[in-house]
């Protein structure tokens, strides 16, 4: 077999076969002795067929058997003979098999580019300060009085204030006659300016007083979400019924032990403190792995597999897909396509390629591995994160040897990012303004820890 490489780039080749007419006459010779000894043609015993019958009623098909054969044991060594690192999956438009001819073919691959050493001690690296203030705390305190509030009903007559909830019926019409997908809602508890409903509501329903009927006019737009109420105009007819306040309950030591594992105050400000605290210290890690990586991809050049920036593409879909289904809607109701979002995040898909690529080649001149005791330790952090049990997380992978060997690649470029940032030379700063620091995540509400 002759295989000749071209180099259309870096990282695509295309890959040229001959196979000699010898070997593809000794592998349709085995192809048809195994085929006279599995079918049956009518005036022949099974087994006596002469191959100009064979040939004349079968060629088609052992062709289409043995071409793809021939095609994948020549493909799979020359990988092998030139040590090719593809990624994607190959292409070609394989021909028809002339058994009077050798086999020839063309085969296009992306392979991984070979890159120099990096040289990754001494990236200066910043280091924000980020400290949880008191204010961050009760903030969260104030969060948890917000979530165990109760609404009650205000008695004395005044009109509707932006801070207040409304309960309302309501119905909708469309050219002044009852419409099918805007029915009859009864007993509706909406906050004022709070979304749910169109804020025409909000904004007719303020200054209103109970109980009083109003009619609010909705125009949907032509692009609305919602097929059935784009371009329309919708007249809801309302009636305010009371309006109600929202009272916070009293911050007391008797109030947090309804979350359960708090006795007092000061051990739940202790909890949102450590929470807060553990925020910081992602979005520290965060912050100096985004400058490793500016760094880098500033001082290396280099060609991307177009297959690689395709993966990438494929799961940026995926997760926006995922996204948009756990709140109960899909990119098409919010105006996007897969395909818009493969042209807004190229650029970002094209990124992340390059920071696996950069990492890999850390991981190999660096000869990092990752250690029985890394692995376990992952495993923990995984399901406590999940509030699932260890052997929960140990059993999936087991069931999936690819997912576990993905995994422990994604545990390796973590390992290889915490050398470079080790490595690094670390400066620290002061957050550039009170702003940096309230954009932090909130802590979650403390709730009680299961055993």
């Amino acid at each position: 077999m002759q295989v000749k490489i071209e180099d259309k780039s870096s990282v695509k080749k295309v890959l040229s076969f001959e196979i000699p007419k010898e070997d593809v006459t000794k592998e349709l010779n085995k192809a048809y002795n195994e085929l006279k000894k599995k079918v049956d043609v009518k005036g022949f015993r099974k087994g006596k067929i002469p191959r100009k019958v064979l040939e004349n009623r079968f060629s088609k098909d052992v062709h289409a058997d043995v071409a793809p054969r021939l095609i994948q044991e020549a493909f799979i060594d020359a990988i092998k003979d030139h040590d090719l690192n593809i990624v994607g999956g190959p292409q070609m438009d394989p021909p028809e098999l002339d058994p009077e001819n050798a086999y020839v073919f063309d085969i296009t691959v992306e392979i991984k580019p070979e890159l120099d050493d990096i040289e990754f001690e001494g990236i200066a690296l910043e280091k924000t300060k980020y400290e949880v203030s008191d204010g961050e705390i009760e903030s969260q305190m104030y969060m948890i009085q917000k979530t165990m509030a109760k609404k009650e009903t205000v008695q004395e007559e005044r009109p509707v204030k932006e801070s207040d909830f409304v309960l309302i019926d309501y119905e909708g019409f469309l050219n002044g006659e009852s419409f099918d997908k805007t029915p009859k809602i009864e007993n509706y508890v909406m906050g004022i300016g709070q979304g749910g409903l169109p804020k025409e509501f909000s904004e007719k329903l303020t200054g209103a007083i109970p109980v009083q009927d109003l009619d609010i006019e909705v125009p949907y737009a032509d692009d609305y979400y919602d097929e059935n109420l784009k371009g329309k105009t919708i007249v809801y007819k309302v009636t305010l019924k009371e309006i109600q306040e929202e009272v916070l309950p009293e911050l007391n030591d008797d109030l947090v032990k309804d979350l359960g594992k708090f006795e007092t105050l000061d051990d739940v400000r202790a909890s949102i403190r450590e929470n807060l605290g553990k925020g910081y210290e992602q979005r520290i890690k965060h912050e100096i792995s985004e400058q490793v990586f500016q760094s880098l991809l500033e001082k290396y050049e280099f060609e991307v597999p177009e297959a690689m920036i395709e993966g990438e593409l494929n799961g940026i879909a995926m997760e926006a897909e995922q996204a948009y289904a756990a709140n109960n809607t899909s990119l098409e109701e919010a105006g996007l396509s897969k395909d818009v979002l493969r042209t807004q995040y190229r650029d970002v898909a094209e990124k992340q390629a390059r920071r696996h690529l950069i990492l890999d080649k850390v991981i190999t001149q660096e000869k990092l591995e990752l250690t029985d005791d890394e692995l376990e330790k992952s495993f923990e952090e995984m399901a406590m994160g999940m509030n699932a049990p260890v052997d929960a997380v140990k059993n999936y992978f087991s069931q999936d040897p690819k997912q576990l060997e993905y995994y422990k690649h994604t545990q390796l470029e973590k390992k290889a990012v915490d050398l470079i940032i080790e490595k690094g030379n670390i400066t620290e700063v002061e957050p550039d303004s009170l702003e940096d620091v309230a954009e932090t995540k909130e802590a979650d509400v403390p709730t009680e820890e299961k055993e």
